[in-house]
């Protein structure tokens, strides 16, 4: 019979008593078995089953590749199905163990950590972070904006897709939106790496990453006012304000003949969407419609 049929019927658990027979005569039978069960012993992790017949074939190669090779193959594909359930248990053991915290648009939370440190999460963000290594390792993950409060103790490391901040003790805010970074220190002091630039900011100092750009200058208030539910800013494109408006009301807006790396300062409050897009599009002399409960429409004011 034709292994590639044997092998595509074994997979799908559908042998006939007598094609079980032609595939158990198989020279290759034990060495595929040895990849299956490795495979099914660490079901917990999406990489270590091989789904479909195809996916199984890209890896063995059966077809194209001699009987005679198989010999000096095997041992290497041997290696392969190791590394393969060595990255499941990576999984299954670290990542599963994870806790995750994941806030919504308009949404808020704060959380108390192991150490007696708490992390306030603005709206669309996310951390996570290994609540049972803590003690051996603070470290957590963020991918959007959150306000730390950091008890005294070993390193403390939040880690972006862009850049990443060590401190001992403090209270700090780092906000990471697509090609937008910016670190701002209350209390204390903290160190931000960011690829090649590397700084350290006391009391009262702020750093931002825009586009390529590196600019240092002083905090306005003493507490991020998005914890306060006030959204505030200084030069920044209001491409990102509008950004962050969608966040904090979960619209989507439309901005018509604009020029979206023009630059703003002030702030828009996160309880009435009508007075928040009002303090951003007077001081800009723009005009706004709400189409609909979750659309805007933005455009220069008509003279």
């Amino acid at each position: 019979m034709n292994k590639d049929y044997l092998i595509q019927k074994w997979l799908t658990e559908e042998l006939t008593p007598e094609e079980q027979k032609a595939f158990e005569a198989l020279e290759d039978v034990s060495f595929l078995k040895g990849i299956a069960d490795d495979a099914k012993n660490f079901r917990a992790s999406q990489f270590s089953k091989a789904k479909t017949y195809s996916d199984f074939k890209k890896v063995l190669d059966i077809q194209k590749a001699p009987v005679r090779k198989l010999y000096w193959v095997r041992p290497l594909m041997r290696i392969a199905s190791i590394f393969i359930v060595g990255f499941a248990m990576y999984y299954f053991f670290f990542y599963e163990n994870l806790t995750h915290v994941e806030t919504q648009f308009g949404e808020k939370v704060t959380i108390n950590l192991p150490d007696e440190s708490s992390v306030s999460v603005n709206a669309l963000s996310e951390i996570a972070y290994n609540e049972k290594n803590w003690n051996k390792e603070r470290k957590i993950k963020l991918e959007g904006e959150a306000f730390f409060d950091v008890a005294k103790g070993k390193q403390f490391v939040v880690s972006t897709p862009q850049g990443e901040v060590t401190v001992l003790g403090t209270e700090f805010n780092v906000k990471q939106r697509e090609n937008f970074f910016e670190v701002k220190c209350f209390e204390g002091t903290v160190r931000v790496t960011l690829e090649e630039y590397e700084s350290v900011l006391n009391q009262g100092d702020n750093v931002r990453w825009y586009n390529g750009v590196v600019e240092q200058s002083k905090n306005t208030y003493s507490v991020p006012q998005w914890t306060k539910n006030i959204s505030d800013f200084q030069r920044v494109a209001i491409s990102q304000v509008f950004s962050e408006l969608e966040r904090q009301y979960g619209v989507t807006v439309t901005l018509e003949h604009i020029d979206e790396k023009r630059l703003f300062t002030g702030g828009f409050v996160h309880d009435n969407l009508d007075n928040a897009l009002k303090s951003i599009t007077v001081p800009l002399d723009l005009d706004y419609v709400i189409l609909q409960t979750d659309k805007v429409r933005v455009k220069p004011r008509e003279k």
